[in-house]
């Protein structure tokens, strides 16, 4: 990690009073507990979205001929892999 990179910079949010009192009785570093949500978050941001997935397999899915045998195919499957 080059030195740049490990820097940490400062930035400000507005929170109401309330949560900044009751920030204020815990015995928390919050500056810690912070970046690591924002890290979290940003990493989430980045996976793929499951149910936008689930969505468009199930669109894309189709009934089997008929006649498929699922067993059959896996039994072929394996004869073919094993030799």
């Amino acid at each position: 990690m080059s030195k740049r990179k490990g820097r940490l910079v400062r930035t400000t949010i507005a929170i109401p009073a309330s949560l900044k009192e009751k920030m204020a009785q815990a015995d928390v570093n919050w500056s810690e507990a912070i970046r690591e949500m924002v890290s979290q978050r940003l990493e989430d941001e980045g996976q793929p979205d499951v149910a936008a997935a689930v969505i468009l397999n199930e669109r894309v899915r189709r009934p089997a001929p008929k006649g498929w045998s699922s067993l059959g195919a896996i039994k072929q499957w394996r004869r073919k892999t094993s030799s």
